[in-house]
């Protein structure tokens, strides 16, 4: 990951990502629908039946995590390997250790949006919410780990990639608890195209800049150049994200207004335990009432 294509594959991932999750919550906010459960249009049932519900988000996220670890271990010439021969031995390659760790979990954590969404029974949300926060938290501390040796242009441009990532993985967490909600949803969503648009940024200012000469880390102009585009970034983003809405808006309103959703919506899922023993409090209540009822006809 330590070159521009390192930077610029999984930050157009990531951007592509989020313009993904930016028509879908688009979607879901023009149709009053859920976020979690989107509605879906009536397909024809037949063989391509089970194509229309694939989880194309986890489907992406592991084919874009496989191909992220194949493009690392390919370009370490003499082999990936962990430790040296030498005495003592010595830990080799650890930035590159580091990035096919981030991989690795990427990896998974589509497998585990395809496995839930695809194959289980029932879908179980906990899994995947649980899987992503984990997969951002340990995120967080290879890229703390990531800037040690790092300094000027290169530690400002990762400390504003490590300020999304904390950002990220705090919305997250908090979706735990509150995963069906708007607000949460489209700051997700837009902190995962900044986050893509930014690593596709920062290829370019550390490996390829456009004026073909380096970046000056002794230049506090450049530096602080650094975070007013990281700005732009975030006001174009926030503009994409509003762009997307309002063609949503757009199409789904005059193009086809007679589309209903009332499909199908996904099989029914497992959150939390917190549903089945509310009814049981509901139904204990409820038989507590009918007693007294009965007890205050049958006194005189």
């Amino acid at each position: 990951m330590g070159t521009f294509i390192g930077h610029v594959y999984p930050g157009l991932f990531l951007l592509s990502y989020g313009l993904y999750q930016a028509v879908v919550v688009s979607k879901a906010v023009i149709f009053s629908d859920s976020f979690l459960y989107p509605s879906s249009p009536p397909r024809n049932k037949g063989r391509w039946a089970r194509l229309w519900k694939m989880s194309y988000g986890g489907l992406l996220k592991t084919l874009a995590g496989s191909g992220l670890i194949v493009y690392e271990i390919s370009c370490v010439k003499r082999g990936l390997i962990l430790m040296n021969r030498e005495l003592p031995p010595r830990f080799m390659y650890g930035k590159e250790w580091q990035h096919l760790t981030m991989f690795i979990l990427l990896t998974l954590n589509g497998c585990v949006e395809v496995m839930s969404k695809n194959l289980l029974p029932q879908r179980c949300v906990s899994l995947e919410k649980g899987t992503l926060v984990l997969t951002f938290y340990v995120l967080l501390l290879l890229l703390v780990s990531h800037v040690q040796d790092s300094a000027g242009v290169e530690l400002q441009v990762h400390s504003l990639l490590i300020l999304v990532v904390l950002l990220l993985m705090l919305v997250l967490t908090v979706q735990l608890w509150s995963s069906d909600t708007f607000q949460l949803s489209v700051i997700e969503t837009l902190l995962f195209q900044i986050m893509g648009s930014w690593l596709v940024q920062a290829g370019f200012i550390l490996y390829k800049p456009v004026t073909g000469y380096p970046w000056q880390d002794d230049d506090i102009n450049d530096i602080m150049f650094v975070t007013t585009f990281f700005c732009w970034h975030v006001m174009i983003n926030a503009l994409c994200l509003l762009g997307i809405y309002g063609v949503s808006y757009f199409w789904h309103c005059c193009y086809r207004p007679s589309w209903k959703l009332t499909g199908s919506r996904e099989a029914p899922c497992y959150t939390s335990t917190a549903g089945p023993l509310y009814k049981l409090l509901q139904e204990v209540e409820q038989a507590e009432k009918d007693d007294q009822a009965l007890l205050s006809k049958s006194s005189p």
